[in-house]
């Protein structure tokens, strides 16, 4: 947790991504991201300075295999409040539109939903769950897909909500929060989307895994590059 919370404590402090009075709503999908981010800012909000709310939302696909009890336990342990929603998802993506590339559309339709649960429990903040490796497959699906030199950013302003994004876990690794669910013994859900492991995401993923081989620093290198590079992660 110490490590993760150094990571959570850095982007927090030099994006100013929680400020005094903030109400968080916190995006509980059941996988390793959102359930260490989850605990992570449950530990923070016991001595951070800045005093701050937490609640979780899930937005449930329609995926027989989404655990929503699951869930509840997990929030229910920790005392945060959870919104659990039901959506479409399944059967507009996968039934009815029969998308090949189904991750962008399944993510509008949830986001749209988190927003309205979020404006509705008077949250001015939203928390995702990214991390560094997700920053940097994101970085090269725009280059190769798109011919875009572009990343999520740390935090965005949606001007309709009025609602802020956060992304508390953009400096910490996967490995790392793999590490933190298995030493603590924390279970995830076996199963949060029929794509894993199977995207375009995983290519890049595994894309980094192989030069990385060759090329140690690679990681620190791109990283380093978007950071000052990329207009929209300037301060």
């Amino acid at each position: 947790m110490q490590r993760i919370l150094s990571h959570m404590r850095k982007a927090i402090e030099e994006y100013k991504m929680i400020e005094e009075g903030d109400k968080i709503a916190v995006c509980l999908s059941g996988g390793k991201d959102s359930i260490s981010m989850l605990h992570a800012l449950k530990a923070l909000q016991r001595f951070y300075p800045k005093k701050f709310e937490l609640i979780a939302i899930s937005i449930h696909p329609g995926f027989e295999f989404f655990d929503t009890e699951f869930l509840q336990k997990i929030c229910d342990d920790l005392k945060i409040p959870l919104f659990i929603e039901k959506s479409n998802a399944k059967e507009i993506v996968f039934d009815i539109r029969k998308e090949k590339n189904p991750c962008s559309l399944c993510a509008n339709l949830r986001r749209g939903i988190i927003n309205s649960i979020a404006i509705r429990e008077n949250c001015n903040k939203i928390a995702l769950g990214h991390n560094q490796d997700d920053v940097l497959e994101t970085f090269l699906l725009n280059l190769f897909y798109t011919g875009s030199i572009h990343t999520f950013s740390p935090t965005s302003y949606m001007d309709r909500s009025q609602i802020t994004l956060i992304r508390p876990l953009i400096y910490t690794p996967e490995k790392e929060l793999k590490s933190f669910i298995r030493k603590n013994n924390l279970k995830v859900m076996s199963k949060v989307c029929p794509m894993d492991g199977i995207s375009k995401r995983e290519d890049m993923k595994q894309l980094i895994f192989t030069l990385t081989k060759n090329i140690p620093m690679l990681r620190a290198n791109l990283f380093g590059a978007i950071q000052r590079n990329l207009e929209d992660w300037k301060k």
